[in-house]
């Protein structure tokens, strides 16, 4: 009798605790449709807040993994439409697939968003980040380094150091005996020596390697857990970049020095160091903001994530897309050879107008850009209430403007998982499109745009006329950030009479 009591009271029991989490589940579920419902009728876009505390975070990661990472706002925008609302990596977003609000959100007309990152990001760059500060400190740093980058004297010695960075990669191939090479690790060392030397004018020895390997070690924690206690990958990297600032503020305080003993007699500026320093210490206008000499040191150290980061990843995977496109890559060989036989006949060295002028380069280094979405999407927060297009973005929420949807969307491009160089050949690489970003846009966007362009292309011209290569087999990872599996490992084969025997 006793047993059968107990029983009743267990089933009974269970009964009653899944009762109670039926009743819970189905009044979070009316509560969440009518908070839903309130927020349409406020103009607040469709979509889903999926799970609770994890939202659609899983969903959104799986895609990123996935080999069509575009897939989840595809999914979504098909439901919802181009602009939609979700919940992913514990913060309620907004959206935007949509040209038009992209356009508005990075235009930033009255200061209606500021940056918004995670917080390993966040933590990692400091207070005075170019990233994360807004208004009119950023806009006169954004000119003045776009300036300097734009300038034909620095056009003219970065496009010889390009070369000679490349030339000094690619010698160095030769040394292997089975001619293997993997890209995405050679593409890293052009790439990095290129970015410290227009930083900080430091190229190949000592200090470039140390940079070089602690940097690699800092921007491992870019994307981490925000806990900084030992052994955690955030406290590695804080250590890293407290290594790297006592070099780059060694080197800033001897500018500084050499900067006032020439006060009156001139000073040339030869780096993006020399750019910050002399905004700081000799302008007079007091009333103009100012970046602070001690935050100097921090923003070199960002300002070296290209060189690490996109710019690599954009050389690796154009011998990716060309490698995986025969045709494609004979019509640029044959482009860049004729450009080569041009110099050989001329004797005239190489210059910047040279790379840029040659068309159907440029048209693919657009298409990999493109296709590449190596910076898929920004983030924004509201600082206040905003409509755009009859969606309201509330004050506080963050808005995702999605670049890999506009490149991948078959309404802006025909074929977009096809690489097609000759679908740019009647747009052209234009900087101002709505549906081509992969640079950002409007008040934000990256003043080295030249600068990256510039150092593909070199790039290509040499490979092509120095090697034919075999690419093995390999695969693009695009989460947490977009890479090649196995580093896209070559073999290469000396082309006779190729442009580095020729010089």
């Amino acid at each position: 009798m006793y047993y059968i009591l107990v029983k009743m009271t267990w089933v009974v029991g269970s009964w009653v605790l899944i009762g109670i989490f039926v009743s819970g589940f189905c009044l979070y579920k009316v509560m969440k449709k009518n908070k839903e419902e309130k927020q349409r009728k406020n103009g607040i876009p469709r979509g889903s807040s999926g799970w609770p505390f994890l939202g659609e975070t899983l969903d959104f990661i799986a895609c990123g993994y996935s080999s069509r990472p575009v897939s989840f706002m595809e999914k979504r925008a098909n439901l919802y439409g181009k602009v939609f609302r979700t919940h992913i990596l514990g913060k309620a977003i907004i959206v935007s697939t949509d040209p038009d609000v992209n356009k508005v959100v990075l235009q930033n007309h009255g200061n209606a968003f500021i940056p918004h990152y995670p917080k390993s990001i966040s933590e990692l760059l400091g207070k005075y980040s170019i990233l994360h500060i807004n208004g009119p400190l950023q806009k006169r740093l954004h000119a003045l380094i776009g300036g300097f980058l734009r300038s034909p004297q620095f056009k003219a010695e970065i496009t010889r150091n390009i070369e000679k960075s490349v030339q000094h990669v690619f010698s160095s191939w030769m040394e292997n005996q089975d001619r293997r090479i993997y890209i995405q690790l050679e593409s890293k060392k052009i790439a990095f020596e290129v970015m410290v030397r227009t930083l900080m004018s430091i190229g190949p020895g000592e200090d470039l390697n140390f940079l070089r390997r602690e940097f690699e070690e800092y921007s491992k924690g870019l994307i981490s857990l925000p806990i900084k206690l030992p052994g955690t990958r955030l406290y590695k990297s804080l250590k890293a970049k407290g290594r790297m600032l006592k070099v780059v503020r060694s080197i800033i305080e001897q500018r500084k020095m050499a900067m006032e003993e020439n006060q009156g007699k001139g000073f040339s500026i030869k780096d993006v160091t020399d750019v910050l320093l002399r905004d700081t210490f000799e302008s007079s206008d007091e009333t103009q903001p100012r970046l602070p000499l001690d935050s100097i040191s921090e923003n070199i150290i960002e300002m070296m994530i290209p060189g690490e980061e996109t710019v690599p990843t954009a050389l690796t995977l154009a011998v990716k897309f060309l490698s995986d496109s025969p045709v494609v890559l004979a019509r640029l060989v044959e482009e860049n050879k004729e450009l080569t036989r041009q110099k050989a006949k001329s004797g005239d060295e190489y210059n910047w107008t040279d790379y840029v002028s040659l068309p159907f380069t440029q048209n693919v280094i657009s298409e990999t850009l493109r296709m590449a979405n190596i910076v898929n999407a920004v983030w924004r927060e509201a600082v206040k209430d905003v409509k755009i297009k009859g969606h309201l973005i509330p004050k506080g929420w963050c808005v995702l403007a999605s670049f890999s949807s506009l490149h991948m969307d078959e309404e802006n491009y025909e074929n977009p998982y096809e690489f097609n160089p000759c679908r740019w050949k009647k747009t052209g690489a234009s900087i101002n499109s709505n549906t081509f970003t992969p640079f950002g846009g409007g008040q934000r966007l990256c003043p080295g745009i030249e600068l990256s362009r510039i150092e593909i292309a070199i790039f290509l011209h040499h490979l092509v006329t120095t090697y034919r290569w075999v690419a093995e087999d390999d695969d693009i990872t695009y989460f947490p950030f977009v890479r090649m599996k196995r580093k896209l490992p070559i073999t290469i084969t000396p082309i006779v009479g190729g442009t580095m025997e020729e010089r």
